[in-house]
């Protein structure tokens, strides 16, 4: 397929015409044309590579009723991502060869996005075994990211021997950072507004106590250790710490701690109940300061979908989590490029390039050079818009920003050189599984 992109403007500030032919970018600068190609105006647009989601919930296999790998890869696409990491948290969990390869086939026939499987740690997320590590990684998926995201790997001698196993093939542990003892019954950041409100407090220590132990051990191990969605001032002082030191450790941060704090939860809407929690004013302060001088390294979604049940209900019995794959970018304008913390460039960086090295994705290592891969979005930020329901394209609905203003909105999104999203509208379901099959061949 051939597309011309015509007058885009690049996360450096300067304007060209992009010539995509046979899934990379074959020509820049100005006038560029091709018989016969698709045509798309991109004046006043910002073109930014594809965005890549380090963290995101899939729910394939085993929880279809909140999300599949299609419509999941659908809710990515319109926000402008052309890869995603899908967490291993399914069922059957994603801990033998055969769970990861399925994943990745489905995100392959589907084709909105590259789908890159995550592996579980241990056994079933159980937390006494490893999983079968190995197998993943050589595995036709190439696993090189593993998590237990949701639950943390706490017994210390086991995330040891995970973090040496990793290290022999330049895999990663993804920690989910959370001491359970000291999180027993949690369901809010724990301070004065926990107390006043009733309810049982998620201490930061819990976070920033596991984040230095695992900090030692990657240094003790010398293997890549990455924090997901990391919540607190003190968190990122350890990662400072820790990186000061020469430690190979990755951070992420969340849109959703970059923007909203803890006194949402006064109205106990279960849609901003959300593990970690929602945190203090001083806390997402410091989060945006933190990405800006590159201690946090990249921002993640942790597209957490659920059914209406697990979310209509009292507080204490409503599921953790928030769909963000459609907000995320609208999200990072609004906290931290409408706020001067970051340009466009930065986030080029934190939202594609980064999470790619990380996950070690190949193709997103230079964007827009003639020969790269035709991975990216056309973005406008100077629009806006109540963010409603019909802005969400998975199939769960428990997003913290319904009937919020959020600036920006995704006009297209090309992957792998096809158009997934056009004119601010998704690309239907077999046009992009055809012309998924044509790329691969």
């Amino acid at each position: 397929m051939t597309i011309v992109i015509q007058g885009a403007t690049l996360p450096n500030g300067t304007r060209t015409d992009l010539l995509v032919d046979g899934g990379v970018i074959t020509a820049t600068g100005s006038g560029v044309t091709a018989n016969g190609a698709t045509v798309i105006d991109a004046t006043g647009l910002t073109a930014l590579p594809g965005l890549v989601d380090l963290h995101t919930h899939l729910r394939e296999p085993g929880f279809e009723q909140s999300e599949t790998v299609l419509t999941g890869s659908r809710a990515a696409a319109i926000g402008g991502f052309t890869s995603v990491f899908a967490m291993a948290n399914t069922s059957p969990v994603s801990d033998t060869a055969g769970v990861v390869e399925q994943v990745a086939s489905l995100g392959a026939r589907h084709g909105y996005v590259t789908v890159r499987p995550i592996g579980a740690v241990t056994v079933g997320l159980a937390g006494t075994a490893l999983s079968e590590i190995g197998a993943m990684a050589g595995s036709r998926a190439g696993v090189r990211v593993f998590s237990d995201d949701g639950i943390c790997v706490s017994d210390p001698l086991l995330m040891r021997r995970a973090l040496e196993y990793v290290k022999t093939f330049d895999g990663v542990i993804a920690q989910h950072a959370q001491d359970p003892r000291l999180t027993e019954g949690a369901q809010m950041n724990e301070g004065a507004l926990s107390s006043e409100l009733g309810l049982a407090g998620w201490p930061a220590v819990a976070e920033e106590s596991i984040i230095a132990r695992d900090v030692l051990l990657a240094q003790h191990v010398g293997a890549r250790l990455h924090i997901c969605h990391l919540s607190t001032a003190g968190s990122v002082d350890v990662i400072r710490w820790a990186k000061a030191r020469g430690i190979d450790v990755t951070a992420e941060v969340t849109p959703h701690h970059l923007l909203l704090t803890e006194q949402l939860v006064r109205g106990y809407d279960s849609r901003f109940k959300v593990n970690p929690p929602l945190r203090r004013e001083e806390d997402v302060l410091a989060l945006r300061e933190a990405l800006a001088d590159g201690t946090i390294d990249i921002v993640a979604t942790d597209h957490a979908p659920h059914p209406l049940e697990a979310k209509e209900c009292a507080w204490d019995e409503a599921a953790n989590g928030m769909v963000g794959l459609e907000s995320a970018l609208s999200v990072v304008q609004a906290a931290v490029v409408d706020t001067g913390y970051l340009n466009f460039e930065d986030v080029a960086r934190v939202l594609s390039a980064k999470p790619a090295e990380i996950g070690r994705l190949a193709g997103y290592d230079t964007a827009f050079a003639v020969g790269s891969h035709a991975n990216f979005t056309l973005y406008d930020p100077s629009v806006s818009r109540e963010f409603g329901t019909e802005h969400l394209h998975g199939k769960s609905v428990n997003s913290p920003y319904l009937a919020r203003t959020l600036p920006g909105r995704v006009i297209a999104t090309i992957h792998d050189g096809y158009p997934t999203v056009l004119d601010g509208e998704l690309v239907d379901p077999a046009e992009v599984a055809a012309a998924a099959e044509a790329a691969r061949g």
